[in-house]
């Protein structure tokens, strides 16, 4: 792992929302050592790069994605040889960090094995904070059976599924401990109906009040979040008041939610970017043309919940979910949200808000001493325009992981 010392750089203050210039930067031992105006001492073997002006800033993190959705149809999914999914996965992965995701936040799939393999190098991607199998009830966002099949669905552990099914608060607490035992970092309840399975509705509630509780008791006992997958104020508000700390999708909250977010200090993860995709290429690209029609529901009412959210002042974090080949539009969740939020907000979003809701501010989401080395490097200003972000191919020129380059044209 190699010294690094970055000269001339405009380091972005993703809290200040606003460039530093003429700063140095110094990376060793996979961390930050230094940021100053000054240049610092350092070993001869330090590699010393002038950037003549180019952005430094962290790297991004996206805080929904499935990393193993080679594919929009989660049925078939389930029914993948895992050895194919992680063969397809490592595409989907290479693909984030080159767009300069360093940290993302799977929301049902991904497991140790995924992250362990990224971690020691046998696969190029970004850091994977993984919750294992999405818990649902039955009949739930997480159950793929349509209404003719019968079988015991379980989820089981080396299947590619997404999710896996618990039902009462006593295998809602074996669910949750089971996931936490094989590592994961959070946990994820579909606590609505959704629009991608087959026999749940999105106006529906899902998992009692206790069972909910039960799996955020879990967590929180060995220092762990909740996400929640959400549509309706009436399924939000329910898990916000039971302490899930981050809801997912929420394109249907009114004002009712927007006052429990900040009574609670909970995150709102918005995922624009799936339904556009969806909406564009869902079916093209795999996704079952007769759950089209519960889409139409949600798409247009993504940007009136966003919108509604910012303008209440709710803690917002970058999420895409995206499916299958349409993980290459991770970027276009900056374009849909950039009517509404200004760059330096989606920047925060997508950096030390992230952070924040991870309980990772100590580790990512700035550029600042300590911090892990996960840094992007660009030859434009992103504040000035955030469709900077969104063309990596002419704009991002560097992309450095743990004091790792993986991209490096400097």
């Amino acid at each position: 792992m190699t010294a690094v010392l970055f000269t001339g750089a405009r380091v972005l203050d993703v809290e200040a929302g606003k460039l530093l210039p003429k700063r140095y930067v110094y990376v060793t031992g996979g961390r930050i050592k230094s940021v100053s105006d000054k240049a610092p001492k350092v070993p001869k073997h330090t590699r010393v790069i002038d950037l003549k002006g180019k952005v430094v800033m962290p790297g991004l993190s996206d805080a929904h994605v499935h990393v193993t959705a080679v594919t929009p149809n989660f049925a078939a999914l389930a029914r993948f040889s895992p050895f194919y999914t992680a063969a397809r996965a490592a595409d989907i992965l290479e693909g984030m960090l080159m767009r300069g995701f360093t940290t993302v936040r799977d929301a049902g799939g991904a497991d140790h094995g995924l992250a362990k393999a990224v971690e020691e190098g046998h696969l190029r991607g970004p850091r994977i904070l993984f919750c294992g199998k999405a818990l649902s009830q039955t009949g739930g966002h997480g159950d793929v059976r349509s209404p003719g099949e019968n079988f015991n669905f379980e989820g089981c552990f080396c299947c590619p599924g997404l999710g896996r099914i618990a039902d009462g608060v006593d295998e809602m607490r074996h669910a949750a401990r089971d996931e936490i035992r094989k590592g994961a970092t959070h946990l994820k309840l579909m606590v609505s109906g959704g629009i991608s399975t087959p026999t749940d509705h999105i106006a529906s509630t899902q998992f009692s009040l206790d069972e909910i509780t039960a799996a955020v008791q879990e967590a929180e006992a060995t220092n762990l979040h909740v996400m929640a997958h959400a549509y309706t104020s009436r399924a939000i508000n329910r898990a916000l008041e039971c302490g899930v700390r981050s809801i997912e999708h929420g394109n249907l909250l009114d004002e009712s939610s927007v006052e429990l977010f900040n009574k609670h200090g909970a995150y709102y993860v918005p995922t624009l970017a799936t339904y556009h995709a969806l909406a564009a290429e869902g079916v093209e690209a795999g996704y079952p043309p007769e759950l089209m029609v519960e889409l139409g529901k949600v798409l247009e009412a993504g940007e009136n919940a966003l919108r509604l959210a910012y303008d209440g002042g709710v803690n917002l974090v970058y999420g895409t979910d995206l499916l299958g080949d349409m993980h290459a539009h991770q970027l276009s969740e900056f374009k849909l949200r950039s009517g509404i939020v200004p760059a330096a907000e989606l920047i925060r979003s997508a950096t030390i808000n992230a952070a924040e809701l991870f309980l990772m501010k100590d580790e990512i989401g700035a550029v600042a001493p300590g911090l892990r080395a996960d840094l992007i490097v660009l030859n434009a200003d992103p504040l000035k325009n955030i469709a900077v972000l969104q063309k990596p191919e002419k704009h991002l020129k560097a992309v450095m992981k743990d004091g790792v380059f993986f991209k490096d044209e400097l």
